[in-house]
């Protein structure tokens, strides 16, 4: 039976070079055991800064988003207020100025 090689393995095996293919991958060679990488004396507390801004703009959001929602109706009733003066003050200078 004859088999198939790709031009590669052929020219290997023509230059005397033994081509062999594991079955399985070796792994990986050790080496000598590595030291925990050294901790930064300040990162716990620049975490512990860091949440505790982003707790505290979280709730300034919420804060500002309810604030914003009362400024909201607030403002919605003065320009109605505003608005039904005018219509009122305008009908009854209508209503002087032809008699009605």
């Amino acid at each position: 039976m004859l088999r198939h090689r790709s031009p590669a393995v052929e020219a290997a095996t023509r230059d005397g070079a033994a081509l062999t293919i594991r079955p399985m991958a070796e792994p990986a060679p050790t080496t000598a055991r590595e030291e925990a990488p050294p901790l930064d004396p300040g990162a716990v507390e620049r975490a512990y800064r860091l949440h505790r801004a982003r707790r505290a703009a979280r709730a300034r959001w919420h804060r500002e988003r309810k604030w914003a929602g009362i400024r909201f109706w607030l403002v919605l009733a003065l320009v109605v207020a505003v608005a039904v003066l005018l219509a009122t003050r305008t009908l009854g200078e209508i209503e002087r100025v032809f008699g009605l």
